[in-house]
């Protein structure tokens, strides 16, 4: 695959491809509601949230949660979601725009932070598995961001940084990206607010056509 020509696109999951934000404010809302926290918007929620997730809890409670209370909101956050992930459908255009880069050619992967156990089956049950020449999810209870996770995705891919440009919804896809010497396009319509998103220097786009239409354009 390091021979090929054109960008490849490393898409990231939650957020991006799969439009989930209500079940991430629904369930971040349950596991706050463990510890008597308040409910948040998802406003609110786009212009704090950052990772590794504890620094999020932080932000909320003005301290890291003890080892205690992350083991009870990561437990409660999980089955909430996975309840509510089950009616999430992806994000508009996602199933059209990777159909087409992968019928002209183009090649593109797919990396998250969602445990692969359950990041699988969900992307094959949406029909898009085959449009990835790989698929990876994180397969350890590590908080830790993308980084490394995206160094091993690349290995494992042999394809060269400089052909590389990560879209997701976060400000960690970007220091990944540039953590590995790749380019980024982050989408308005997950977890981060435009503002919070424009801080980080890279395009920021409101959908998934103009995102890779950036990309390609990305030098």
């Amino acid at each position: 695959m390091g021979k090929r020509k054109g960008k490849h696109l490393v898409w990231d999951w939650n957020g991006t491809l799969l439009d989930d934000i209500a079940a991430v404010i629904g369930a971040t809302n349950a596991a706050f509601a463990e510890l008597g926290l308040e409910p948040l918007t998802l406003e609110r929620y786009r212009e704090l949230y950052t990772v590794p997730v504890p620094k999020f809890y932080e932000r909320l409670m003005g301290r890291l949660p003890t080892d205690a209370e992350w083991t009870l909101m990561d437990g409660v956050f999980h089955r909430h979601y996975g309840a509510r992930a089950e009616n999430c459908g992806l994000t508009a255009g996602a199933a059209e725009l990777l159909a087409a880069r992968q019928a002209a050619g183009a090649t593109q992967s797919l990396l998250s932070l969602a445990p692969h156990a359950d990041l699988l089956p969900l992307v094959r049950r949406h029909g898009i598995a085959e449009r990835f020449v790989r698929v990876d999810g994180r397969t350890d209870r590590s908080t830790d961001g993308k980084s490394a996770h995206m160094v091993r995705h690349l290995a494992a891919l042999a394809v060269s940084a400089e052909r590389v440009v990560v879209i997701g919804d976060a400000a960690d896809e970007a220091v990944a990206a540039s953590h590995v010497g790749a380019k980024a396009v982050l989408f308005t319509g997950g977890s981060h607010s435009r503002r919070s998103l424009e801080r980080v220097g890279v395009p920021v786009v409101d959908s998934l056509e103009e995102a890779v239409a950036v990309a390609e354009e990305l030098t």
